[in-house]
């Protein structure tokens, strides 16, 4: 029931990084603003894992549509959460200190709430869907996962153009900004902390990702700014 959903954020944006570039040509104060930043990512990056990870323990066709509705609405709630204090992070550490810094941290900041707002919306479809009727459920599940590609598909420029050169180095070297892993488990605290705020990408698309930010932070060039979403990215 929930496969197609699942399938969705298995190919959702990337958000933050694992980078593979080998160089080290930053700065002290790049390397100050991506410890700053990161150091605020790293939490927001983890409960978005937790969320996914709370959405695909429901994947199977044996759920009932109440409990499956729940665990959604939780997540998508706690992805909305996240990526809200994801703009949060970036807007408070100020531009990064490189060329164009501030409109670079401004689209990215965009691009984050658009998600958060994208997932909220997500959230309240959830929450207005048919439990009682499991084949209106269903359709309407699969609409949420359209919508879901939509946000996971809409393009990351902002964020990947923020994570490259200079400044993707530097992120790239800090813990907080590298791939996570979800931590839940099958009792999950993924869709049952209501504090968390979730959303981890597929690492597929995530190596990919950190790979063209990579290439493009060493060759020099910088993806064209894009208006999000949200991802939902």
């Amino acid at each position: 029931m929930n496969k197609k959903l699942a399938a969705a954020l298995s190919g959702g944006a990337v958000l933050v990084l694992t980078l593979s570039g080998c160089s080290d040509d930053s700065d002290d104060k790049v390397n100050d603003w991506a410890k700053k930043v990161c150091d605020q990512v790293q939490p927001q990056l983890q409960k978005i894992n937790n969320a996914n990870a709370s959405i695909l323990e429901k994947t199977g066709d044996d759920n009932k549509p109440a409990d499956v509705q729940k665990a959604d609405s939780v997540a998508f709630g706690q992805m909305s959460q996240a990526y809200k204090a994801l703009g949060t992070a970036v807007d408070s550490a100020g531009p990064p200190p490189v060329d164009d810094g501030e409109a670079t941290q401004k689209a990215a900041v965009k691009e984050l709430n658009a998600s958060s707002k994208a997932y909220a919306d997500l959230k309240t479809k959830v929450d207005a869907l048919d439990t009682k009727d499991q084949s209106k459920f269903a359709d309407g599940l699969n609409a949420i996962a359209d919508e879901l590609n939509k946000i996971s598909t809409g393009g990351d420029q902002a964020l990947r153009k923020l994570q490259s050169g200079k400044v993707g180095v530097a992120m790239s070297k800090q813990e907080g900004c590298q791939k996570q892993t979800a931590s839940t488990g099958p009792s999950g605290s993924g869709a049952a902390d209501a504090d968390a705020s979730p959303e981890g990408t597929a690492p597929d698309k995530k190596e990919s990702t950190d790979k063209d930010s990579s290439d493009k932070g060493s060759s020099g060039e910088e993806p064209a700014e894009k208006d999000s979403s949200e991802k939902k990215a």
